[in-house]
């Protein structure tokens, strides 16, 4: 892994400064973007000291090819992801009833920068990713996120069946997404310590992410498509969850 990433995008790079400006290191930002959102990035690149060059669009090109960059690129340290060990101090610092999402081997970056998107509108803790044959925070991921990235703590388990057991041990329910089961998730109980579980695009969640369960949910789909986009899923199963949770309060 680089120590060294590109973000690009005017949202995901003022995001980054807003959130994280120790991290950039520098940015290239296009001659002709004299603009609002080009003059924010100057302002807030100026009041953390950070050096921004302006160049031709080609430069910009050259750096992130086959990227929609917007006319901004910027450097910045690459952020770990945390670990088992990571996701233990986080929970153990919670003061606030466990939410969170694991995602069982996603491996499309939009997809998985849509997550985080709205993990991070939906308040989750963290979102929590196997290591092996499953998508890590890639620069499109970051840009998909616009910002989340920066904000929503990711975890990278080596295994995910270990963590999820661990995850119980603490009392968190674990409920999973199924077409082939019977109860929807709207008569399901979503106000306590949970974790969301996710399967991958197409597969589903793998057996012995199954077997750990809780239980298990389904979106009712009541017109031809039989299946819905992993990140619509995700976005429809957390604000349930937030709707809940607020009522309840």
């Amino acid at each position: 892994m680089s120590d060294t990433y590109f973000i690009y995008g005017m949202h995901a790079v003022q995001a980054a400064l807003e959130k994280e400006p120790d991290n950039i290191t520098r940015i290239w930002l296009e001659q002709s973007r004299r603009d609002q959102r080009g003059s924010a990035i100057m302002g807030l690149a100026k009041q953390n000291g950070i050096h921004v060059e302006r160049v031709k669009r080609d430069e910009l090109d050259r750096r992130v090819p086959d990227a929609t960059h917007q006319g901004v690129v910027a450097e910045s340290k690459a952020k770990a992801a945390l670990d088992e060990a990571g996701l233990k101090q986080l929970l153990d610092n919670l003061d606030e009833t466990p939410f969170l999402l694991v995602l069982d081997g996603v491996t499309d970056p939009h997809n998985l920068g849509a997550c985080l998107r709205t993990a991070d509108a939906a308040g989750v803790h963290a979102v929590i990713v196997p290591r092996d044959k499953a998508c890590g925070l890639t620069p499109v991921v970051r840009k998909v996120a616009s910002g989340a990235a920066e904000t929503v703590p990711f975890v990278q388990v080596t295994n995910l069946a270990r963590t999820l057991k661990s995850l119980k041990e603490r009392n968190i329910w674990l409920m999973g997404t199924d077409l082939e089961t019977e109860q929807d998730i709207y008569q399901a109980d979503l106000t306590g310590p949970l974790a969301l579980v996710m399967g991958a695009e197409g597969k589903g969640m793998r057996r012995l992410t199954r077997e750990h369960c809780d239980f298990l949910v389904k979106l009712p789909m009541q017109g031809s498509v039989q299946s819905l986009n992993v990140s619509v899923s995700t976005g429809i199963c957390l604000y349930e969850a937030v709707r809940q949770r607020q009522k309840a309060e």
